[in-house]
């Protein structure tokens, strides 16, 4: 049997052809990774002995070679083809052990097109193909962390059809994903990343117990190993429900840094915020602004939940707490109830991964975007409308209404008082619907708006919508402008005495 050896990734690669080698196994390897075996004492053959030819034009070519995808590829099932086999003195490969130049890495450390180009690996996605292709004879292993499995089916007598089916597949999504890599780099680089093609690749986490309903199958995958670097399981099993909730809370949330943030989403609109001092301070008052929509809910705590925070939790129901870290402490406290269930990033606040772009399912395709940015400069330099100035703390109120509206489904509303979400409207027709909907629910729960900052992530096209929050008592309006009546708009702030500022960007969320 005779396996050919030839990795970028080096980890465990020794361990792996010592325990082939033991089984009997002939090994034949390339440049860098023969000489890591022959250091480790391992009897392995160079490539140029089998290929018969010399590796050139500086190690571009020197496993493009016949007697190495004629050792990989010919049938062990057909006759004509193990007879020119051995008329051509073709030996076969058994096992193919190859994962591919660090094209990822490269890119992420130059922007020297030549040595970008020197780490797009050609012979080894074909060595891969080749393996996985004719996989009914031969074993082709991509990943290390396979290693121990392989030696352990070979020593076992364990090398079946589906266990070598298994790791075809995997081949062909590890080329798969390195091509797709390669053409969205060459994409972002020459055609502002919207070339003719367009690649999603993620990596499976793990799978939810269904999708949105119970009759739908649904998984979570990953970029650049956000999720298997960062988040944790402490408690109960994330739902595909449960994950798009986490990920809306966690944006809004995570939006002001290092602060003392809470957000309460359910079915993927925030019901409540608050920044505070304390954590379970900005707890106590998110809830308030929907206690009612809350119960159920999911919540994010950008920073550590202690004991103190997770009892005040406890008082109500709720589905999921993520936070940056969860006491030991804190998760005895919540090990009374059975449904909760309880996530960290391990971290001090909460991590939010920074997508370049985004993109919607659509039917029969899927529309494509650069990622929207939510910038802290938005608020700061938002121009001044009207006569009046905010205050200080109505700036504040402001910049946390901005960030929650722009995160928010359109069209959306914002009100925050002293730090606090005291109304929302969001995922309304009508701007104006949004505006009403949110003082009623306040005025259900019983919140006094007045005194509150607004904030409308896109243009409010009437006056009525000011008119209102004067009615109110609101002080602030925050918005981009550009309507047609933006003077109009204008002039009804100044009529209330309230302070109008336009950012000129829009943020909908649809």
């Amino acid at each position: 049997m005779r396996a050919l050896i030839s990795v970028s990734d080096k980890r465990g690669v020794t361990e792996f052809a010592k325990g082939l080698q033991e089984m009997g196994w002939e090994i034949v390897s390339t440049g860098g990774t023969y000489r890591i075996l022959k250091e480790n004492g391992i009897d392995a053959i160079e490539i140029d002995e089998v290929t018969k030819f010399p590796e050139c034009f500086e190690g571009r070519v020197k496993t493009l070679n016949p007697y190495i995808h004629g050792g990989i590829l010919h049938r062990r099932d057909k006759e004509s083809h193990l007879a020119q086999a051995k008329e051509l003195g073709v030996e076969a490969i058994d096992l193919v052990c190859v994962n591919l130049y660090p094209f990822k890495a490269t890119i992420e450390r130059t922007d020297d097109f030549e040595e970008i180009i020197e780490n797009i690996d050609i012979g080894g996605p074909a060595m891969v193909r080749s393996a996985a292709k004719n996989f009914d004879s031969v074993l082709i292993v991509t990943d290390p962390d396979d290693y121990s499995a392989v030696l352990d089916a070979l020593k076992e007598g364990r090398n079946t059809l589906p266990m070598r089916r298994d790791l075809m597949i995997k081949a062909f999504e590890h080329t798969a994903a390195y091509d797709s890599m390669i053409a969205n780099y060459m994409n972002r680089r020459f055609n502002d990343g919207f070339g003719q093609k367009q690649f999603v690749v993620g990596s499976k986490v793990f799978d939810t117990r269904y999708g949105e309903n119970p009759h739908q199958k649904g998984a979570l995958y990953e970029f650049d190993d956000f999720f298997s670097r960062n988040f944790t399981t402490l408690k109960g099993e994330a739902s595909f429900n449960n994950l798009t909730d986490i990920s809306g809370a966690v944006k809004i949330a995570a939006a002001f840094g290092d602060e003392k943030a809470v957000c309460i989403v359910k079915h993927g609109n925030p019901c409540g915020f608050a920044i505070r001092d304390d954590l379970t301070d900005a707890y106590t008052e998110a809830l308030k602004c929907d206690p009612v929509s809350a119960f159920g809910g999911v919540v994010a705590v950008n920073g550590v939940v202690d004991k103190k925070l997770a009892e005040k939790m406890n008082e109500i129901f709720l589905e999921v707490v993520i936070a940056g870290r969860i006491t030991e402490e804190a998760q005895e406290v919540f090990a009374s109830k059975k449904r909760i269930k309880l996530f960290e990033f391990g971290a001090d606040r909460l991590l939010v991964s920074e997508d370049a772009y985004d993109f919607k399912h659509v039917s029969g395709g899927f529309v494509y975007q650069e990622a929207d940015r939510v910038r802290d400069e938005e608020v700061a330099d938002a121009e001044r409308k009207s006569k009046r100035e905010a205050t200080p703390q109505e700036k504040k109120d402001l910049e946390i209404a901005w960030k929650v509206a722009a995160l928010t489904k359109s069209n959306c509303v914002v009100y925050v008082k002293e730090g606090a979400m005291v109304a929302v409207g969001m995922g309304m027709t009508s701007r104006v619907d949004a505006a009403r909907c949110a003082l009623k629910k306040a005025e259900e729960m019983g919140l006094d708006v007045s005194g509150s900052a607004m904030a409308s992530e896109a243009f409010f096209p009437f006056r009525d919508s000011i008119d209102a929050a004067a009615a109110a008592g609101v002080k602030a309006v925050i918005e981009p402008g550009g309507s047609i009546r933006d003077d109009e708009v204008v002039a009804a702030a100044d009529e209330h005495g309230i302070a109008l500022y336009f950012t000129g960007v829009r943020h909908f969320l649809h």
